[in-house]
């Protein structure tokens, strides 16, 4: 007889805190302008917080447009009703231009190549394609070279079956370049200046997001800011304008202690022997590994906390356990609670430091969590 996932004891879960969700919305909002539109990036499972339950929050807190990387997440975001716009931030491949009318979503256009298939797909559903016109302004990745943008504005123009609702670009360093960020804003300004016809205020005009948005001028054209880990808590850049707001975590990752045992000064630990033990040490084996999310650059680095004190990783993180030291903590048992990023009895670790020990970003770590660690979905008042 088979017993139920949802009825096993967890092992390694993430818990989100939905009402933080909300409150961060809300906080956010109230800090930009009147006239700034919300865009909330959803991509990536939501930064691997769940699509379904963290888009109905950002709609129920009054989010006015969604970013998907791609069509199938926008069909997934989809299935909570029509009418909400989305955005589709990557390029499509010719087989999924269809869906574009099938699903309402805007696509991002880069080439003319694309204006002519889409045009195309508009023309066979018999109804227009909503579009955002990407420009490069020297991210070197999507987006037409900002010096070609007004050739590529007319061509969308031109076509009787896509409808403008858009333009943006995308910063490629504005949490470490601020002078090449305002060159950046200066290009994209400019290209805007030479496409004739062209409607700001009727359209999503955005170039900022969590990071870039302190270089963001009181009088322009732009009207919308793209919002993705500062929604969940996670302040991607200390300058930026809203490091002011006071948003909370939304995301904590936990496993168990798994078995507790001690071992002699001189014993080495875990595959490679990469850790030699001086003195003789309690050890605590924890019920997660690379396969849950735990990255292996994390080995001899990275903390933990159990019963609220801080315990090191030794030796290499493998696929289902990981290896941690004990010894100046008392009382460990199996089952206990291990906090690999966020909050027990007064103590912290967070994203940042759980990804600057793994050599990684905030952004990796919460989309490597894996599919084998359930999400626990809370709010204040429990689950």
């Amino acid at each position: 007889m088979s017993v139920p996932t949802h009825s096993l004891p967890l092992r390694c879960w993430a818990e989100i805190d939905l009402a933080a969700l909300e409150r961060n919305l809300r906080l956010i909002r109230a800090s930009l302008p009147a006239h700034m539109r919300y865009v909330a990036v959803v991509k990536a499972d939501a930064y691997g917080h769940g699509l379904h339950h963290v888009a109905a929050r950002l709609m129920h807190g009054g989010a006015d447009l969604f970013a998907v990387a791609n069509v199938g997440e926008a069909a997934a975001l989809r299935e909570l009703g029509p009418g909400w716009p989305i955005l589709l931030l990557s390029p499509l491949l010719p087989e999924e231009d269809r869906f574009l009318a099938d699903y309402d979503l805007s696509a991002t256009v880069s080439s003319a190549d694309e204006v002519q298939r889409l045009d195309a797909a508009g023309r066979a559903a018999g109804r227009k394609i909503s579009v955002h016109l990407k420009i490069d302004t020297g991210m070197g990745r999507l987006g037409v070279w900002h010096e070609e943008a007004p050739q590529l504005h007319a061509s969308i123009a031109a076509a009787p079956y896509l409808q403008l609702a858009g333009v943006f670009t995308h910063f490629a360093s504005p949490d470490e370049d601020a002078a090449f960020t305002a060159q950046q804003r200066q290009r994209f300004l400019a290209a805007l200046d030479r496409c004739p016809g062209l409607r700001p205020a009727e359209l999503f005009v955005h170039a900022d997001n969590s990071a870039g948005i302190e270089t963001m001028p009181g009088a322009s054209p732009f009207n919308a800011v793209r919002v993705g880990l500062l929604q969940f808590g996670i302040l991607p850049h200390q300058h930026s304008l809203l490091a002011q707001v006071q948003t909370e975590p939304v995301f904590s990752f936990r496993t168990r202690v798994g078995l507790v045992k001690r071992l002699p000064a001189g014993s080495t630990v875990s595959y490679g022997r990469t850790r030699t033990l001086t003195r003789p040490t309690t050890i605590a084996v924890l019920c997660g590994g690379y396969a849950d999310g735990i990255p292996r650059a994390a080995s001899n680095r990275a903390q933990v906390l159990i019963h609220g004190r801080r315990c090191p990783v030794l030796g290499r993180v493998t696929m289902d356990q990981t290896i941690v030291d004990v010894t100046d903590v008392p009382a460990v048992a199996c089952g206990d609670e291990v906090v690999l990023v966020g909050r027990q009895d007064g103590a912290e670790i967070t994203i940042t430091e759980f990804s600057r020990n793994a050599d990684t970003i905030p952004w990796e770590t919460l989309c490597s969590v894996t599919k084998r660690v359930p999400r626990i979905y809370r709010t204040s008042l429990g689950v």
